[in-house]
């Protein structure tokens, strides 16, 4: 079965997803800082806007909300 990072909801396929390449977190690599703990919600946006940037050419402040609105449907950002 394929775990899906609880952050970004990117599916986790293979060790080198994982922080660490620890399969028994919850989360991606890309979720995760470099102690392997998992990033806040300020710096996920942060990166996620980015991303969105760069994969889909958004202005900033429509990449912003586009992040925001894909991470509050993820388990680790619902509330």
């Amino acid at each position: 079965m394929v775990k899906t990072c609880i952050s970004c909801g990117m599916p986790m396929r293979e060790p080198g997803d994982y922080p660490g390449s620890d399969m028994s977190k919850d989360y991606c690599k890309y979720c995760a800082r470099e102690d392997g703990a998992l990033k806040s919600f300020d710096e996920m946006k942060e990166g996620m806007t980015k991303f969105i940037i760069k994969t889909q050419g958004l202005a900033r402040e429509a990449a912003e909300k586009t992040a925001v609105e894909a991470m509050k449907k993820q388990p680790a950002w619902k509330s």
